[in-house]
């Protein structure tokens, strides 16, 4: 090739070296890559209703009514089969409403979207039934007398445990003193829950504090571990405070509601 090249003018020697390279370049724009891109998803008030029934029943035990909001948040990706290419990646790189994740940090690897949504749905039984263990727990009632139903419909994953447990602890008890556990706030959060109270990390966190910011939250939870990745894109306006615990969330949300700043940490 290069004895062929050797006699034509050299702007034009270099244009022809180059198609090859455009060529690639442009196949591998064009070429599906293994990541998702992901956006603020919608968020969901755990003590008021979701398609005409309220999102938390309980039976048992006295139940108060509340103000405020508890909203659970939820990021939106793209789905495991639908394909990306390398100038969705790129558009997305440079946005701050956007994330770029690889599929199988998204995604169980080898399903069918069929298998996963069911998979994902199954993972947010299990985070109710954790909520609830843990809410009771918290407030030391017998799970044999006291029945709880969680229901919010067409959300998968296990994020919104936290939300959940808080959620049931509100609406038996508020704050402990006849207060609201929310002073009247909208309150946004994610994180996992164990029966025993733990939180847990979850995914997409700044994603998830401007969906809060975006529905009316002044108060975001987020699981301690996350705190960096949450304060580095953190909407303005939007207070985050840090749990590792059950315990941690409603004793930050009771210090807020009687004032008593100095004892709500932040990230």
């Amino acid at each position: 090739m290069f004895s062929r090249l050797a006699g034509l003018p050299r702007p034009r020697a270099l244009a022809l070296c180059a198609l090859p390279v455009v060529a690639l370049l442009a196949v591998a724009g064009l070429a599906p890559l293994p990541y998702s891109i992901a956006q603020p998803g919608s968020t969901a008030d755990v003590l008021g209703e979701d398609k005409g029934r309220e999102v938390i029943t309980v039976s048992g035990v006295p139940v108060r009514p509340t103000e405020g909001q508890l909203r659970m948040t939820t990021i939106v990706a793209t789905g495991p089969s639908e394909p990306i290419d390398f100038g969705e990646v790129a558009d997305a790189w440079f946005r701050t409403d956007r994330a770029v994740l690889p599929k199988s940090s998204v995604y169980p690897s080898g399903k069918s979207d069929e298998e996963i949504e069911k998979h994902n749905l199954g993972q947010m039984k299990e985070s109710q039934d954790a909520a609830t263990l843990a809410a009771l727990g918290y407030l030391k009632l017998d799970p044999k007398k006291v029945k709880v139903r969680l229901h919010l419909a067409d959300i998968g994953g296990p994020s919104a445990g936290l939300l959940f447990s808080l959620g049931i602890v509100d609406k038996i008890a508020g704050d402990g003193d006849g207060g609201e556990l929310t002073g009247g706030r909208i309150v946004a959060g994610t994180g996992t829950i164990e029966p025993d109270g733990t939180v847990g990390a979850v995914g997409g966190v700044s994603l998830k504090t401007q969906a809060a910011a975006r529905d009316g939250a002044t108060v975001f939870l987020v699981p301690k571990a996350e705190c960096s990745q949450a304060e580095a894109e953190r909407p303005k306006g939007l207070r985050l405070v840090p749990v590792t615990a059950l315990s941690d969330a409603v004793s930050s949300l009771r210090a807020l509601e009687q004032g008593q700043e100095s004892k709500v940490p932040s990230c």
